[in-house]
């Protein structure tokens, strides 16, 4: 990451804003001046099948100014709770994810 200066109020390097509750790594699908929106998928029990499905939920999260360049679609990043910032920005992207630890959790959900 870069050691630039920004004077975004929602920059967890730079700003004011404290960051609480959970935490959610996805890829990068939409990209906003200030916001991107990630994907991922949940696995959700269906009791009626006894079975599982794969579900996908869409986030949208603040993008600081300092990131704006290192961010770009197709990226596995990682985001984190705040308080809301607007009707629908609930999250700010703390950075870019390893993807190899992405890879070991799929590879643990096939073995199962």
């Amino acid at each position: 990451m870069t050691d630039e200066k920004c004077n975004d109020f929602a920059c967890p390097k730079h700003g004011q804003i404290s960051l609480r509750g959970r935490s959610f790594k996805g890829t990068v699908i939409k990209k906003f001046p200030k916001r991107v929106v990630i994907e991922f998928e949940r696995t959700v029990y269906i009791k009626k099948y006894e079975r599982y499905a794969l579900r996908k939920t869409k986030l949208h999260a603040r993008l600081p100014e300092c990131m704006f360049k290192e961010i770009n679609l197709g990226d596995y990043v990682e985001i984190k709770e705040c308080r809301p910032i607007s009707k629908i920005v609930h999250f700010i992207l703390i950075g870019k994810a390893s993807k190899e630890h992405k890879d070991l959790d799929k590879a643990e959900e096939k073995k199962q």
